[in-house]
């Protein structure tokens, strides 16, 4: 058999007077906030996921061309995603001639682990 509580009665409140104690100030700055906004914007796509997990299991940095074919997205779509990977700071790339090579970052690592260690 269940037990029921008898409701708490309300408390008397005269004009003016708060009803709740102040909040305490949030701790993350709005920089910081911001900045792991767009992490996990940049996280929240299933193909840039993967592509952020293929730069992670490389040794070496990899030429886009050598993405590209990995996904179904052709190259344009491809090349988006890895530009917001980039402004996010989880990738770097470096231009050679008019070939560009991606590799992930130690923040672009770590945010992979992270997200690996989640259930």
């Amino acid at each position: 058999m269940e037990t029921q509580l008898a409701p708490r009665p309300l408390p008397i409140r005269q004009r003016g007077e708060p009803c709740c104690a102040p909040a305490r100030a949030a701790k993350l700055p709005v920089a910081r906030a911001d900045r792991l906004a767009e992490h996990l914007k940049a996280l929240a796509d299933p193909t840039r996921l993967r592509i952020l997990d293929l730069l992670a299991q490389q040794e070496e940095p990899l030429c886009v061309c050598d993405i590209t074919p990995q996904f179904a997205q052709n190259q344009p779509t491809i090349s988006h995603h890895l530009r917001l990977l980039r402004q996010a700071g989880l990738i770097e790339c470096h231009k050679q001639g008019i070939w560009a090579f991606y590799h992930a970052t130690a923040c672009g690592r770590r945010s992979l682990e992270t997200l690996n260690n989640l259930p």
